[in-house]
């Protein structure tokens, strides 16, 4: 899915001017959307992750994190800002 970035102002399409960074947990952004991919496992992502990062600037590396078993965050040499996650299991 994409999603706007709420709070950005002056960005242009993927590949125009504009960088997305991350400074003491915050996301900075001149982009108006970032593209979001969530998988069912960390291999299904992970696979798609290394396909991506090849030229790419890591914004938060791959693995595990607080909320998933595996995230990470990208922008790739195109200028699209990517968020991967796998799905946490569901506890119902």
């Amino acid at each position: 899915m994409a999603y706007d970035v709420p709070g950005t102002t002056d960005g242009g399409l993927a590949g125009a001017a504009g960088s997305t960074r991350r400074e003491q947990f915050t996301t900075l952004t001149e982009q108006p959307f970032f593209v979001s991919v969530r998988g069912t496992s960390v291999e299904e992502v992970g696979g798609l992750w290394d396909r991506l990062v090849v030229g790419a600037d890591v914004l938060d590396t791959y693995g595990p994190s607080q909320w998933a078993p595996a995230s990470g965050m990208l922008t790739d040499r195109f200028g699209v800002t990517w968020v991967l996650d796998v799905a946490a299991p569901y506890a119902g």
